[in-house]
């Protein structure tokens, strides 16, 4: 029999760094066009895997010696990689008990609303790279939703559904979402990355959703460390508040096309690959949003300034071109102090001297 047991010793052994089990039902009053219960008729339960990120990936940028290694190492080792092994392992060992594993990576702007900004259709994908190197062959456009997806039946969802994964990790008593929008995990604060599997098996053990102390100490690091300002402060009333399942779990409205523009090209004083003169100039305004000019933050905005500084990046990886992590590395050095999920897991802190910035 198959057994909630079985699953997370199956996916310990394959490399997942820890794993929840909560039944479909978590998801009722989802929006339908994010909903999981509509992957499949017989979907009865998801498996939820947390994948740890080295805090040393991060090392690179806390320093400002080194910028490759989070992108490729954080987001493509893991999610192209890494993960996709453990889901692999784990979905043989459910069907070969007879259950359908319907395995589900991290797949990134394949839904049909965009998680931007919640519209459907024509929107702009910072994990899927506009290509506007000289090294491309031509200005491939790639969207943060599918563009022109139909139903395939009656009662059938668009494809590609969606599900918002920080959420989902939240059903599955994987952790808690934190003010800045990031999943904390009592194990390694905001550092992993997740990935699911949803099947037609019952289990005779499900994971409560986390209930424990909160993970998030509510001490505004994210807001204050976020170069572009994108966090609302935590007085300021603006936040997001959802149910899951009886659950209720809040957190900072983002400005996710400002966040777009400066975790991809940091700014000012936090890109060292692009010369001070390019912000100076500010050629044509297209850096009025990295520059303070201007307070809109849309896809109009991000072309413009991808247009300008795509060709100071030195190498691709397949994804954003990350230069900030701000509120990641603020999050975790917070968290290692005294009282916080983190304290005591490294023999040295992330942080023994104030946070750099380029002076200019």
């Amino acid at each position: 029999m198959l057994s909630s047991e079985m699953i997370k010793k199956a996916a310990l052994e394959a490399g997942a760094d820890s794993c929840g089990i909560a039944p479909i039902s978590r998801w009722n009053g989802a929006p339908k066009e994010m909903n999981p219960k509509f992957l499949f008729p017989n979907v009865k339960s998801c498996i939820g895997f947390v994948f740890r990120i080295p805090r040393g990936v991060q090392r690179g940028i806390e320093e400002g010696t080194q910028f490759y290694q989070y992108p490729s190492m954080a987001y493509g080792g893991i999610n192209e990689i890494y993960a996709p092994a453990v889901l692999h392992h784990v979905g043989r060992a459910i069907e070969d008990e007879g259950y359908e594993a319907f395995i589900y990576r991290n797949t990134g702007a394949r839904g049909i609303v965009s998680d931007m900004d919640g519209s459907p259709g024509n929107s702009l994908s910072p994990e899927e790279q506009i290509e506007v190197s000289k090294h491309a062959k031509g200005k491939t456009a790639h969207h943060r939703s599918v563009q022109f997806t139909r139903e395939a039946g009656e009662g059938k969802i668009p494809p590609d559904l969606q599900f918002q994964f920080r959420i989902a990790a939240v059903a599955c008593g994987l952790g808690e979402i934190g003010w800045s929008k990031m999943l904390l995990t009592p194990e390694f604060g905001p550092l992993q990355r997740v990935a699911f599997i949803f099947t037609d098996a019952e289990f005779d053990v499900y994971d409560e959703m986390y209930n424990g102390e909160p993970l998030c100490r509510k001490c505004g690091a994210c807001v204050r460390e976020c170069p572009g300002g994108c966090i609302p402060e935590m007085n300021s009333g603006k936040t997001i508040s959802i149910d899951i399942d009886g659950k209720t779990c809040e957190w900072g409205d983002i400005d996710m096309w400002r966040c777009y523009a400066f975790y991809t090209h940091g700014g000012r004083y936090y890109n060292p690959f692009v010369p001070k003169e390019v912000f100076d100039e500010n050629e044509g305004g297209a850096l009025d949003l990295l520059e303070g000019v201007t307070d809109v933050a849309n896809e109009k905005e991000i072309m413009k300034v991808y247009g300008a500084l795509e060709k100071y990046f030195p190498s691709w990886v397949g994804y954003n071109m990350a230069k900030c992590g701000g509120c990641i590395r603020a999050c975790v050095s917070m968290l290692e102090k005294k009282g916080g999920c983190m304290e005591g897991r490294f023999k040295e802190p992330l942080r023994t001297k104030k946070a750099w910035r380029l002076d200019r």
